[in-house]
Order: structure tokens, then sequence, then C-alpha cells
């Protein structure tokens, strides 16, 4: 299972949708200064589903953001969309991204929060309503228009967030452990809906998660970091069949990936705590 960085790389045929090259982020200066990420080497092809997991506190979240040009980063190693390095600032609106909170606001019903990276970017109102009720029976929210968020389940609100970060009509989306809110239940059709919306759709898909099932049920491959600083440990290729169901879940081959990969959280887990010291 311990394939590496390069490996993962060389599979990849013309120029990665999203790769990223010797990435660091440091904090801090001199003896305060904390390395959160290192020497991060990742790429993603068109049309790809890559899971990222690992330890609480690996950087994960700090990746996350500097690929979505929230934050910039060092200037040891670049990121490139379809072959072009990204200079600092240019990646902020190029890629369509959704944190964990689904961050809707509660003075607006469910179609102005779906529409709002629309209105956003200029498109007018009325236009931008129409584009996104369209989308409605897709997301499974038809009916819901007129409802405000305080009205909604979780898994509920998740969609809008999700059909808010498609309308956004980005090829490549960052999704931050959406489902991580939920109850086990809605968690698992939330799971399924999105393998559904993604092979509809076909866009590239960064999903970072804590939950090694899910990691494994939603992608085409699985990239584990290590404890921080963070960076590519390994990754496992999930060869079990699409379209998926929850059955896939119990059979030999998905729980031989699920035992490779525990094991390897687990190691730099125990890394984690080794270095926080005694309590």
């Amino acid at each position: 299972m311990d394939r590496s960085t390069a490996e993962g790389r060389a599979r990849v045929h013309g120029p990665a949708h999203l790769e990223l090259v010797n990435v660091w982020k440091r904090f801090g200066e001199g003896e305060r200064q904390t390395v959160a990420v290192r020497n991060v080497d990742l790429a993603i092809r068109p049309g790809e589903f890559v899971t990222l997991i690992g330890p609480s506190g690996c950087g994960k979240s700090t990746l996350f953001n500097m690929i979505a040009g929230l934050l910039p980063p060092d200037a040891d190693g670049s990121i490139l969309l379809l072959g072009r390095p990204q200079q600092d600032g240019a990646l902020l609106g190029r890629i369509a991204f959704m944190p964990q909170r689904d961050l809707l606001f509660p003075w607006r019903s469910v179609l102005d929060n779906a529409t709002l990276a629309l209105e956003v970017e200029g498109m007018p109102r009325a236009a931008a309503r129409r584009k996104a009720e369209a989308l409605f029976p897709e997301f499974g929210l038809k009916g819901f228009e007129k409802h405000y968020p305080h009205q909604l389940s979780g898994g509920m609100r998740q969609r809008v967030a999700l059909m808010r970060t498609f309308l956004f009509e980005r090829d490549l989306i960052l999704l931050d452990e959406p489902f991580g809110a939920l109850d086990a239940l809605t968690r698992s059709m939330m799971q399924r809906w999105l393998l559904d919306i993604w092979a509809r759709h076909r866009r590239t898909v960064l999903f970072i998660t804590h939950d090694i099932d899910e990691a494994i049920f939603l992608g085409d491959r699985v990239m584990v970091m290590t404890a921080r600083p963070g960076t590519i440990k390994c990754q496992e290729r999930i060869d079990l069949p699409r379209p998926r169901d929850a059955a896939v879940t119990t059979t030999p081959d998905f729980m031989a990936i699920k035992r490779r990969l525990l094991a390897v959280v687990e190691e730099e887990s125990l890394k984690t705590f080794a270095a926080a010291g005694p309590a």
C-alpha cells in the first residue's frame, strides 16, 4: 500500500488538473516557528475524486486553504492548475470550495443562499435564480426554495451549500469535511448522493475527511498525511467498482483497504500524542 508520491504522480497522463510540488507552510519565525506543512507533492487528474486523511492537526485544512487561494504557500514550492504555476492570489476564485460549516445566511431563503456565488460574480439576481432553480430537483431540494436555513435538517443544509458550490461552476472542487457534523445515517445517505452528483457532473474533487470509511467509499485514491509537519506519507488506489452502494463497505476488499489505511493513520496519530507529551 505504501506507494510513493512519485509513483502516484507518474500515473497522471498529460497535465494534472491540480498539482502541488514541494509545498510548504510555516507560521512564525525563529524558535517560535511552526512548520504546518512540508514538502507536499500531490497530483490529481481531471475528473478524479481524491480523498485526504490524516491525524488531527496534520495540516489538512492548511493545505486546503492554500489550494483554495486563501493562504499563500511558502516560496519553496508551487501549485499548478492544468500545468500552469499559480502566483500569489491567482488561485482565489478559480476553485470552488466548501468549508466544514455550511455558512448559510439565516436571513436569506434557500434559493437566495444557493445563488450567492453567482450574484457575487455579477450575474443578475433573476438570472441566478433561474439557473439555481433548475438544479433544485437534482439536489433533492424541490419545494424548499422559499424556506430558510433554520427550517432545514442538517443534511438539507449541506445540500444547499453543495449546490451553491456546484453553481460556482469551477471544474475543481474542494470539500473540507462537509458531512462531519451529520449523524451516521444522514452521513451515509449524503455520501451516496454526492457520488451520484459527481458521476453526473464529473468535476475534479479533493475531499478532506477524518473518516477512513468515508475516504475509501468516496475516493478513486486515498492520500494519507503524516503527523505535523504534514506531508503525504502514502496513497491507496481504490479499485472498488463504481457506482458504489453501502454493500461495498462489507466486502473483503473494502475491509482489507481499511485495515491498511487504519494502521498508517494510527501510527501517525501516536506520533502526535507523543509530541504533545504527558497530559
